[in-house]
């Protein structure tokens, strides 16, 4: 046997040993509820995990264009207001007073 793989890994009976001294720390009816809890968290894990990988995707490709910024020192009328129809840059306005 390669020795690299044998540094600090059980082999052979050991694993019998754990698995006894396992079994009498936490009874033999605890194994499954554990296995059954082991089993959920990383189920939520994976779905935690694929979750964010979607979120991650979805902001590095965006799906529809992000507006467009006003150029510095350009003004913009408040959110909620509309230009009036038929009204033209405020030279025209003056013009008709």
């Amino acid at each position: 046997m390669n020795p690299v793989f044998a540094i600090g890994l059980p082999h052979g009976m050991e694993w019998v040993w754990i698995f006894l001294i396992f079994v009498l720390v936490f009874g033999a009816d605890k194994i499954p509820k554990l296995a059954r809890g082991l089993g959920k968290s990383l189920g939520e894990f994976k779905k935690a995990k694929e979750d964010f990988e979607k979120e991650l995707h979805s902001a590095s490709s965006p799906e529809t264009p992000a507006p467009a910024q006003p150029a510095l020192g350009e003004r913009t009328p408040p959110a909620g207001t509309e230009p009036i129809k038929g009204a033209g840059s405020m030279d025209e306005l003056t013009k008709k007073l």
